[in-house]
Protein backbone atom coordinates (compact mmCIF):
# COMPACT_ATOMS: atom_id res chain seq x y z
CA UNK A 1 0.00 0.00 0.00
CA UNK A 2 1.29 3.30 -0.88
CA UNK A 3 1.01 6.10 1.42
CA UNK A 4 -0.93 8.48 -0.92
CA UNK A 5 -4.53 7.69 -0.07
CA UNK A 6 -3.91 7.98 3.88
CA UNK A 7 -2.40 11.17 3.00
CA UNK A 8 -5.29 12.30 1.27
CA UNK A 9 -7.52 15.89 1.89
CA UNK A 10 -10.33 13.55 1.16
CA UNK A 11 -11.77 12.00 3.93
CA UNK A 12 -13.66 9.21 2.64
CA UNK A 13 -10.52 7.91 1.31
CA UNK A 14 -8.51 8.08 4.57
CA UNK A 15 -11.70 5.78 5.89
CA UNK A 16 -9.76 3.11 3.21
CA UNK A 17 -13.14 1.82 2.39
CA UNK A 18 -12.27 -1.05 0.19
CA UNK A 19 -9.81 -2.36 2.65
CA UNK A 20 -11.66 -2.13 6.20
CA UNK A 21 -14.71 -4.24 4.22
CA UNK A 22 -12.44 -7.18 3.14
CA UNK A 23 -11.29 -6.74 6.95
CA UNK A 24 -7.95 -5.52 6.66
CA UNK A 25 -7.08 -3.24 10.05
CA UNK A 26 -3.67 -2.59 9.46
CA UNK A 27 -1.65 -1.69 6.15
CA UNK A 28 2.02 -1.45 5.59
CA UNK A 29 2.85 1.63 3.45
CA UNK A 30 5.73 2.78 1.71
CA UNK A 31 5.88 -0.81 -0.55
CA UNK A 32 8.54 -1.51 -2.92
CA UNK A 33 10.75 0.93 -2.60
CA UNK A 34 8.78 4.28 -2.54
CA UNK A 35 7.38 6.81 -0.50
CA UNK A 36 8.31 9.78 1.16
CA UNK A 37 12.35 10.20 2.97
CA UNK A 38 10.98 11.36 6.42
CA UNK A 39 9.23 9.02 8.32
CA UNK A 40 8.81 11.10 10.99
CA UNK A 41 6.68 13.94 8.75
CA UNK A 42 4.98 10.98 6.95
CA UNK A 43 3.96 9.78 10.73
CA UNK A 44 2.92 12.99 11.61
CA UNK A 45 0.98 13.94 8.88
CA UNK A 46 -1.40 10.87 9.23
CA UNK A 47 -1.51 11.05 13.10
CA UNK A 48 -2.69 15.18 11.93
CA UNK A 49 -5.12 13.63 9.39
CA UNK A 50 -6.35 10.84 11.33
CA UNK A 51 -6.70 7.27 9.42
CA UNK A 52 -9.73 4.02 9.31
CA UNK A 53 -6.53 1.59 9.97
CA UNK A 54 -3.69 0.91 11.35
CA UNK A 55 -0.40 2.12 9.33
CA UNK A 56 2.98 0.60 9.81
CA UNK A 57 5.52 2.49 8.07
CA UNK A 58 8.96 1.37 6.00
CA UNK A 59 12.23 3.14 5.25
CA UNK A 60 11.80 3.00 1.14
CA UNK A 61 15.09 2.20 -0.81
CA UNK A 62 14.62 3.81 -4.06
CA UNK A 63 13.75 7.32 -2.27
CA UNK A 64 16.89 6.63 -0.09
CA UNK A 65 19.09 5.82 -3.46
CA UNK A 66 18.18 8.89 -5.00
CA UNK A 67 18.23 11.08 -1.84
CA UNK A 68 21.68 10.01 -1.86
CA UNK A 69 22.69 9.32 -5.83
CA UNK A 70 21.02 12.20 -7.41
CA UNK A 71 20.34 11.89 -11.02
CA UNK A 72 23.84 10.27 -11.52
CA UNK A 73 22.25 6.56 -10.27
CA UNK A 74 22.46 4.22 -13.31
CA UNK A 75 25.53 2.83 -11.67
CA UNK A 76 26.94 0.95 -8.54
CA UNK A 77 26.82 3.52 -5.09
CA UNK A 78 30.28 4.08 -3.61
CA UNK A 79 31.28 3.65 -0.47
CA UNK A 80 30.66 6.76 0.64
CA UNK A 81 27.20 6.84 -0.94
CA UNK A 82 26.42 3.54 0.92
CA UNK A 83 27.81 5.09 4.36
CA UNK A 84 24.84 8.28 3.33
CA UNK A 85 22.59 5.76 2.34
CA UNK A 86 23.03 3.98 5.98
CA UNK A 87 22.76 6.56 7.42
CA UNK A 88 19.62 7.41 6.28
CA UNK A 89 17.80 3.94 6.83
CA UNK A 90 19.09 4.79 10.93
CA UNK A 91 17.10 8.03 10.63
CA UNK A 92 13.99 6.14 9.57
CA UNK A 93 14.33 3.55 11.67
CA UNK A 94 14.86 5.94 14.81
CA UNK A 95 12.09 7.42 13.46
CA UNK A 96 9.34 4.60 14.12
CA UNK A 97 9.58 2.78 10.51
CA UNK A 98 9.69 -1.51 11.13
CA UNK A 99 12.02 -2.54 8.32
CA UNK A 100 13.51 -1.33 4.82
CA UNK A 101 11.46 -1.50 1.40
CA UNK A 102 13.16 -2.44 -2.12
CA UNK A 103 11.59 -2.34 -5.44
CA UNK A 104 15.03 -3.67 -7.28
CA UNK A 105 12.71 -3.84 -10.93
CA UNK A 106 12.62 -0.05 -10.55
CA UNK A 107 14.50 3.14 -11.25
CA UNK A 108 16.48 3.55 -9.59
CA UNK A 109 17.03 0.39 -7.47
CA UNK A 110 17.76 -1.71 -10.51
CA UNK A 111 21.30 -0.29 -10.09
CA UNK A 112 21.96 -1.13 -7.01
CA UNK A 113 23.26 -5.09 -6.57
CA UNK A 114 23.38 -7.36 -3.66
CA UNK A 115 26.47 -5.92 -1.53
CA UNK A 116 24.19 -2.62 -1.63
CA UNK A 117 21.30 -3.82 -0.06
CA UNK A 118 23.13 -6.66 2.77
CA UNK A 119 25.04 -2.70 3.77
CA UNK A 120 21.27 -1.18 4.03
CA UNK A 121 19.92 -3.89 5.96
CA UNK A 122 22.23 -4.39 8.58
CA UNK A 123 21.01 -1.12 9.63
CA UNK A 124 17.61 -2.52 10.13
CA UNK A 125 19.06 -5.61 12.18
CA UNK A 126 19.25 -3.85 15.92
CA UNK A 127 15.86 -2.47 15.75
CA UNK A 128 14.59 -5.93 15.05
CA UNK A 129 13.54 -4.45 11.08
CA UNK A 130 11.97 -6.65 8.60
CA UNK A 131 13.39 -6.62 5.10
CA UNK A 132 10.55 -6.50 1.94
CA UNK A 133 11.97 -6.84 -1.32
CA UNK A 134 10.28 -6.33 -4.77
CA UNK A 135 11.93 -9.05 -6.83
CA UNK A 136 14.36 -8.40 -9.87
CA UNK A 137 12.30 -10.37 -11.97
CA UNK A 138 9.03 -12.47 -11.32
CA UNK A 139 9.35 -14.08 -15.03
CA UNK A 140 12.23 -15.18 -17.20
CA UNK A 141 13.39 -11.85 -17.29
CA UNK A 142 12.93 -8.34 -15.92
CA UNK A 143 9.57 -6.60 -16.73
CA UNK A 144 11.92 -3.74 -18.37
CA UNK A 145 13.85 -6.55 -20.66
CA UNK A 146 13.43 -6.13 -24.20
CA UNK A 147 15.04 -8.68 -26.54
CA UNK A 148 15.87 -6.09 -29.49
CA UNK A 149 17.89 -3.87 -27.12
CA UNK A 150 18.95 -5.58 -24.32
CA UNK A 151 20.56 -8.29 -26.61
CA UNK A 152 23.54 -8.28 -25.62
CA UNK A 153 23.09 -6.17 -22.21
CA UNK A 154 24.36 -3.44 -21.88
CA UNK A 155 22.28 -1.26 -20.00
CA UNK A 156 24.84 -1.83 -16.92
CA UNK A 157 21.85 -4.01 -14.91
CA UNK A 158 21.98 -7.45 -14.17
CA UNK A 159 19.31 -9.58 -16.30
CA UNK A 160 17.49 -11.49 -13.07
CA UNK A 161 15.09 -14.14 -13.44
CA UNK A 162 13.22 -15.60 -10.28
CA UNK A 163 15.40 -18.16 -9.46
CA UNK A 164 18.24 -15.99 -9.12
CA UNK A 165 15.42 -13.28 -7.18
CA UNK A 166 14.77 -15.61 -4.34
CA UNK A 167 18.47 -16.87 -3.82
CA UNK A 168 19.64 -13.44 -4.02
CA UNK A 169 17.06 -12.51 -1.28
CA UNK A 170 18.15 -15.53 1.16
CA UNK A 171 21.44 -14.55 0.37
CA UNK A 172 20.47 -11.03 1.89
CA UNK A 173 19.02 -13.07 4.80
CA UNK A 174 21.44 -14.85 5.60
CA UNK A 175 24.51 -12.12 5.34
CA UNK A 176 22.47 -10.06 8.06
CA UNK A 177 20.22 -12.28 9.95
CA UNK A 178 17.27 -10.28 9.27
CA UNK A 179 14.15 -11.79 8.16
CA UNK A 180 13.68 -10.87 4.65
CA UNK A 181 10.25 -10.94 2.50
CA UNK A 182 10.12 -11.81 -1.15
CA UNK A 183 6.42 -9.67 -1.93
CA UNK A 184 3.99 -10.27 -4.00
CA UNK A 185 5.42 -14.15 -4.72
CA UNK A 186 4.62 -14.94 -8.67
CA UNK A 187 5.95 -17.10 -11.86
CA UNK A 188 5.04 -14.58 -14.18
CA UNK A 189 4.82 -15.38 -18.11
CA UNK A 190 3.35 -18.55 -19.64
CA UNK A 191 7.10 -19.76 -20.05
CA UNK A 192 8.11 -20.04 -16.65
CA UNK A 193 5.00 -21.25 -15.69
CA UNK A 194 5.46 -24.21 -12.85
CA UNK A 195 8.69 -22.66 -12.07
CA UNK A 196 6.70 -21.81 -8.01
CA UNK A 197 8.49 -25.21 -7.32
CA UNK A 198 12.04 -24.20 -7.83
CA UNK A 199 11.30 -21.08 -5.66
CA UNK A 200 9.67 -23.15 -2.99
CA UNK A 201 12.28 -26.02 -2.73
CA UNK A 202 15.15 -22.79 -2.47
CA UNK A 203 13.32 -20.97 0.39
CA UNK A 204 12.54 -24.26 2.36
CA UNK A 205 16.06 -25.30 1.96
CA UNK A 206 17.28 -21.69 3.35
CA UNK A 207 14.73 -21.89 6.74
CA UNK A 208 15.86 -25.66 7.13
CA UNK A 209 19.45 -23.46 8.15
CA UNK A 210 17.75 -21.06 10.22
CA UNK A 211 17.34 -18.03 7.21
CA UNK A 212 14.02 -16.36 8.10
CA UNK A 213 12.82 -16.08 4.85
CA UNK A 214 9.20 -15.31 4.05
CA UNK A 215 6.80 -14.16 1.08
CA UNK A 216 3.59 -12.48 0.59
CA UNK A 217 1.11 -13.04 -2.52
CA UNK A 218 -2.36 -11.88 -4.01
CA UNK A 219 -4.51 -14.49 -5.16
CA UNK A 220 -5.43 -13.25 -8.54
CA UNK A 221 -3.92 -14.57 -11.90
CA UNK A 222 -2.80 -10.69 -13.31
CA UNK A 223 -0.85 -8.60 -11.83
CA UNK A 224 -0.89 -4.77 -11.09
CA UNK A 225 1.35 -4.07 -14.07
CA UNK A 226 -0.67 -6.54 -16.74
CA UNK A 227 -3.52 -4.36 -15.95
CA UNK A 228 -1.24 -1.34 -18.40
CA UNK A 229 -0.33 -4.06 -21.10
CA UNK A 230 1.36 -2.40 -24.14
CA UNK A 231 2.38 -5.08 -26.77
CA UNK A 232 4.44 -2.29 -28.45
CA UNK A 233 7.83 -1.38 -26.79
CA UNK A 234 8.61 1.71 -25.77
CA UNK A 235 11.24 2.46 -28.16
CA UNK A 236 9.50 1.95 -31.29
CA UNK A 237 6.77 4.68 -29.99
CA UNK A 238 9.57 7.43 -28.99
CA UNK A 239 9.40 7.09 -25.95
CA UNK A 240 12.76 7.54 -24.47
CA UNK A 241 13.84 4.28 -21.69
CA UNK A 242 14.10 5.08 -18.04
CA UNK A 243 12.68 8.35 -18.26
CA UNK A 244 10.29 9.68 -15.22
CA UNK A 245 8.10 11.84 -18.23
CA UNK A 246 8.13 12.81 -21.37
CA UNK A 247 5.50 14.46 -23.45
CA UNK A 248 3.27 11.85 -25.35
CA UNK A 249 4.01 11.31 -28.50
CA UNK A 250 1.55 10.51 -31.96
CA UNK A 251 1.84 6.98 -30.93
CA UNK A 252 0.47 6.27 -34.37
CA UNK A 253 2.57 8.50 -36.15
CA UNK A 254 5.96 7.32 -34.45
CA UNK A 255 4.96 3.64 -34.83
CA UNK A 256 4.78 4.05 -38.95
CA UNK A 257 8.27 5.43 -38.65
CA UNK A 258 9.55 2.71 -37.22
CA UNK A 259 7.74 0.16 -39.82
CA UNK A 260 9.45 1.97 -42.72
CA UNK A 261 12.71 0.50 -42.19
CA UNK A 262 12.47 -3.33 -42.51
CA UNK A 263 15.06 -4.31 -40.42
CA UNK A 264 13.70 -2.63 -37.34
CA UNK A 265 10.29 -3.88 -38.14
CA UNK A 266 11.79 -7.33 -37.40
CA UNK A 267 13.13 -6.10 -34.16
CA UNK A 268 9.80 -4.82 -33.66
CA UNK A 269 7.92 -8.04 -34.04
CA UNK A 270 10.31 -9.82 -31.77
CA UNK A 271 9.75 -7.60 -28.88
CA UNK A 272 6.00 -7.84 -29.68
CA UNK A 273 5.87 -11.64 -29.40
CA UNK A 274 8.32 -11.41 -26.29
CA UNK A 275 5.82 -9.09 -24.51
CA UNK A 276 2.85 -11.57 -25.20
CA UNK A 277 4.57 -14.83 -23.80
CA UNK A 278 5.45 -12.68 -20.59
CA UNK A 279 1.78 -11.52 -20.01
CA UNK A 280 0.53 -15.01 -20.26
CA UNK A 281 0.28 -15.50 -24.22
CA UNK A 282 -2.39 -14.39 -26.71
CA UNK A 283 -5.35 -16.75 -24.84
CA UNK A 284 -4.87 -14.88 -21.87
CA UNK A 285 -4.44 -11.21 -23.23
CA UNK A 286 -8.09 -9.69 -22.89
CA UNK A 287 -9.00 -6.24 -24.43
CA UNK A 288 -10.85 -4.06 -22.31
CA UNK A 289 -11.14 -0.77 -23.88
CA UNK A 290 -10.77 -0.39 -27.71
CA UNK A 291 -13.10 2.41 -30.06
CA UNK A 292 -14.38 -0.53 -31.47
CA UNK A 293 -16.16 -2.17 -28.80
CA UNK A 294 -17.11 -5.58 -29.96
CA UNK A 295 -13.40 -6.54 -29.63
CA UNK A 296 -13.69 -5.58 -25.52
CA UNK A 297 -13.80 -9.02 -23.28
CA UNK A 298 -12.48 -11.09 -25.97
CA UNK A 299 -8.33 -12.16 -26.04
CA UNK A 300 -5.84 -10.85 -28.62
CA UNK A 301 -5.72 -14.57 -29.86
CA UNK A 302 -9.26 -14.72 -31.31
CA UNK A 303 -9.28 -11.14 -32.59
CA UNK A 304 -5.95 -12.00 -34.69
CA UNK A 305 -7.15 -14.78 -35.87
CA UNK A 306 -10.53 -13.08 -36.69
CA UNK A 307 -9.15 -10.77 -39.10
CA UNK A 308 -6.39 -13.62 -40.30
CA UNK A 309 -3.40 -11.73 -39.13
CA UNK A 310 -0.34 -12.83 -36.65
CA UNK A 311 -0.26 -11.74 -33.02
CA UNK A 312 2.33 -9.38 -33.89
CA UNK A 313 0.62 -7.88 -36.90
CA UNK A 314 -2.51 -7.34 -35.08
CA UNK A 315 -1.38 -5.78 -32.14
CA UNK A 316 0.18 -3.70 -34.49
CA UNK A 317 -3.43 -3.33 -35.76
CA UNK A 318 -4.56 -1.96 -32.51
CA UNK A 319 -1.96 0.57 -32.42
CA UNK A 320 -2.87 2.01 -35.93
CA UNK A 321 -6.38 1.64 -35.81
CA UNK A 322 -7.05 1.98 -31.58
CA UNK A 323 -6.63 4.99 -29.58
CA UNK A 324 -3.62 6.97 -30.77
CA UNK A 325 -3.19 8.39 -27.55
CA UNK A 326 -2.43 5.38 -25.57
CA UNK A 327 0.44 3.15 -26.13
CA UNK A 328 -0.59 -0.27 -27.78
CA UNK A 329 -3.80 1.30 -28.87
CA UNK A 330 -6.15 -0.19 -26.25
CA UNK A 331 -6.05 -1.00 -22.56
CA UNK A 332 -5.31 -4.86 -22.55
CA UNK A 333 -5.42 -7.22 -19.15
CA UNK A 334 -2.57 -9.95 -19.13
CA UNK A 335 -3.80 -12.76 -16.97
CA UNK A 336 0.38 -13.59 -16.80
CA UNK A 337 0.38 -16.15 -13.89
CA UNK A 338 -0.82 -19.64 -13.35
CA UNK A 339 -3.29 -21.77 -11.23
CA UNK A 340 -0.99 -24.06 -10.37
CA UNK A 341 1.76 -21.79 -9.06
CA UNK A 342 -0.43 -19.22 -7.22
CA UNK A 343 -1.93 -22.41 -5.48
CA UNK A 344 1.67 -23.84 -4.78
CA UNK A 345 2.88 -20.62 -3.33
CA UNK A 346 -0.65 -20.16 -0.99
CA UNK A 347 0.14 -23.64 0.38
CA UNK A 348 3.17 -23.08 1.92
CA UNK A 349 3.07 -21.72 5.94
CA UNK A 350 5.61 -19.02 5.68
CA UNK A 351 3.32 -17.13 2.67
CA UNK A 352 1.31 -14.36 4.00
CA UNK A 353 -1.88 -12.92 1.79
CA UNK A 354 -0.78 -9.49 1.00
CA UNK A 355 -3.44 -7.26 -1.92
CA UNK A 356 -0.13 -5.29 -3.19
CA UNK A 357 -3.13 -2.77 -3.50
CA UNK A 358 -4.11 0.72 -2.15
CA UNK A 359 -6.68 2.48 -1.45
CA UNK A 360 -9.91 2.99 -4.13
CA UNK A 361 -13.15 5.01 -4.51
CA UNK A 362 -15.89 4.26 -7.42
CA UNK A 363 -14.16 7.58 -9.11
CA UNK A 364 -10.73 6.14 -9.66
CA UNK A 365 -11.86 4.13 -12.69
CA UNK A 366 -12.29 0.84 -13.81
CA UNK A 367 -8.50 0.06 -14.32
CA UNK A 368 -8.69 -0.70 -10.47
CA UNK A 369 -7.01 -4.70 -9.90
CA UNK A 370 -9.96 -6.32 -7.91
CA UNK A 371 -7.47 -7.23 -5.15
CA UNK A 372 -7.65 -3.30 -3.92
CA UNK A 373 -11.46 -4.76 -2.99
CA UNK A 374 -11.41 -8.84 -2.97
CA UNK A 375 -8.09 -10.13 -1.51
CA UNK A 376 -8.68 -11.83 1.83
CA UNK A 377 -12.23 -12.68 1.17
CA UNK A 378 -10.66 -14.50 -2.00
CA UNK A 379 -8.28 -16.53 -0.56
CA UNK A 380 -10.76 -17.71 2.16
CA UNK A 381 -13.71 -18.46 -0.54
CA UNK A 382 -11.51 -19.68 -3.49
CA UNK A 383 -8.67 -21.40 -1.98
CA UNK A 384 -10.06 -22.61 1.41
CA UNK A 385 -13.93 -23.17 1.26
CA UNK A 386 -14.38 -23.92 -2.60
CA UNK A 387 -10.95 -25.53 -3.80
CA UNK A 388 -9.79 -27.18 -0.53
CA UNK A 389 -6.42 -26.08 -1.62
CA UNK A 390 -5.81 -24.94 1.98
CA UNK A 391 -7.81 -25.04 5.06
CA UNK A 392 -9.97 -22.05 6.55
CA UNK A 393 -7.51 -21.39 9.92
CA UNK A 394 -4.68 -22.12 7.23
CA UNK A 395 -5.70 -18.66 5.51
CA UNK A 396 -6.95 -16.90 8.37
CA UNK A 397 -3.25 -17.41 9.88
CA UNK A 398 -2.16 -16.23 6.64
CA UNK A 399 -3.53 -12.85 7.03
CA UNK A 400 -3.53 -12.19 10.57
CA UNK A 401 -0.93 -14.19 12.98
CA UNK A 402 1.73 -14.69 9.86
CA UNK A 403 1.96 -11.06 8.92
CA UNK A 404 1.97 -9.82 12.39
CA UNK A 405 5.24 -12.07 13.62
CA UNK A 406 6.81 -11.19 10.30
CA UNK A 407 6.50 -7.42 10.97
CA UNK A 408 6.97 -7.77 14.74
CA UNK A 409 3.76 -7.23 16.42
CA UNK A 410 3.90 -8.71 19.82
CA UNK A 411 -0.02 -7.46 20.44
CA UNK A 412 -1.85 -7.61 17.39
CA UNK A 413 -2.81 -10.48 15.04
CA UNK A 414 -4.55 -12.93 17.89
CA UNK A 415 -7.36 -13.16 19.49
CA UNK A 416 -5.84 -13.37 23.03
CA UNK A 417 -6.80 -11.35 26.55
CA UNK A 418 -4.22 -8.23 26.49
CA UNK A 419 -3.81 -8.12 22.35
CA UNK A 420 -5.15 -4.89 20.63
CA UNK A 421 -9.11 -5.09 19.54
CA UNK A 422 -8.21 -5.49 15.92
CA UNK A 423 -10.80 -8.26 15.17
CA UNK A 424 -13.13 -9.53 12.09
CA UNK A 425 -16.38 -11.59 12.42
CA UNK A 426 -17.27 -13.11 9.17
CA UNK A 427 -19.82 -15.63 8.12
CA UNK A 428 -18.33 -18.48 6.08
CA UNK A 429 -21.35 -19.04 4.51
CA UNK A 430 -21.81 -16.10 2.84
CA UNK A 431 -17.70 -14.75 2.19
CA UNK A 432 -16.61 -14.20 -0.87
CA UNK A 433 -14.92 -11.23 -3.23
CA UNK A 434 -17.45 -9.63 -5.34
CA UNK A 435 -14.70 -7.49 -7.56
CA UNK A 436 -14.02 -8.52 -10.67
CA UNK A 437 -11.73 -6.91 -13.64
CA UNK A 438 -14.96 -5.30 -15.42
CA UNK A 439 -16.47 -3.99 -12.10
CA UNK A 440 -13.38 -3.39 -9.79
CA UNK A 441 -15.65 -1.27 -7.09
CA UNK A 442 -17.71 -3.93 -5.21
CA UNK A 443 -17.20 -4.87 -1.69
CA UNK A 444 -16.93 -7.82 -0.19
CA UNK A 445 -19.31 -10.07 1.25
CA UNK A 446 -19.43 -11.79 4.58
CA UNK A 447 -17.32 -9.63 6.42
CA UNK A 448 -19.47 -8.62 9.15
CA UNK A 449 -17.79 -6.60 11.70
CA UNK A 450 -14.34 -5.15 11.79
CA UNK A 451 -13.27 -3.30 14.70
CA UNK A 452 -9.97 -1.35 14.69
CA UNK A 453 -8.27 -0.49 17.87
CA UNK A 454 -11.67 -2.08 19.43
CA UNK A 455 -13.91 0.29 17.29
CA UNK A 456 -16.18 -0.64 14.90
CA UNK A 457 -14.94 0.41 11.49
CA UNK A 458 -17.45 -1.99 10.30
CA UNK A 459 -20.74 -2.14 12.27
CA UNK A 460 -22.85 -5.17 11.16
CA UNK A 461 -24.08 -6.68 7.37
CA UNK A 462 -20.65 -4.69 5.77
CA UNK A 463 -21.74 -1.18 7.15
CA UNK A 464 -19.26 1.25 7.30
CA UNK A 465 -19.17 3.40 9.87
CA UNK A 466 -16.15 5.91 8.37
CA UNK A 467 -14.59 6.80 11.57
CA UNK A 468 -10.87 7.35 11.44
CA UNK A 469 -9.46 5.41 14.80
CA UNK A 470 -6.61 3.84 12.99
CA UNK A 471 -3.17 4.78 14.66
CA UNK A 472 0.55 4.76 12.87
CA UNK A 473 2.22 1.88 15.03
CA UNK A 474 5.38 2.47 16.14
CA UNK A 475 7.62 -0.34 16.97
CA UNK A 476 7.74 0.45 20.45
CA UNK A 477 4.04 0.22 20.89
CA UNK A 478 3.91 -3.00 19.29
CA UNK A 479 6.28 -4.67 21.27
CA UNK A 480 4.46 -3.39 24.69
CA UNK A 481 1.45 -5.34 26.85
CA UNK A 482 -1.59 -4.00 26.06
CA UNK A 483 -3.08 -2.28 29.29
CA UNK A 484 -6.11 -4.15 30.44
Amino acid sequence: HGSEGLESEDARRRVAPNLVTQGITTVVVNPDGGGPISIGDQKATLEELGIGLNAILMVPHNTVRRAVLGEDYMRKATPAEIQQMRALVRQGMEAGAFGLTAGLEYVPGIWSDTDEIVALVEEIVPYDGFYNQHERSGAGVPVWWVPSQDDPDDTGVQKYNLIDNINDLIEVGERTGARVVQTHLKAKGANFWGSSSAVISAVNRARERGVEVYGDQYPYPTSGSDGSVSLIPGWALGIERWSDRQDTPDYREALRRTLADPSIAEGLRRDIQHQVTYRGGADNLVVFDYPDRSYIGKSVAELAEGRGQSVADFAITMQLEGFSDREGGARLRGFSFNEEDIEAFASQPWVATGSDGGIALPEDGPAVHARYYGTFPRKIRRYALDRDVISVEFAVRAQTSLPAQIIGLRNRGLLREGFVADVVVMDLDRVRDMADFTNPHQYAQGIEYVLVNGDFAVDGEGNLTRLLRGVVITPAAARAPVSQ
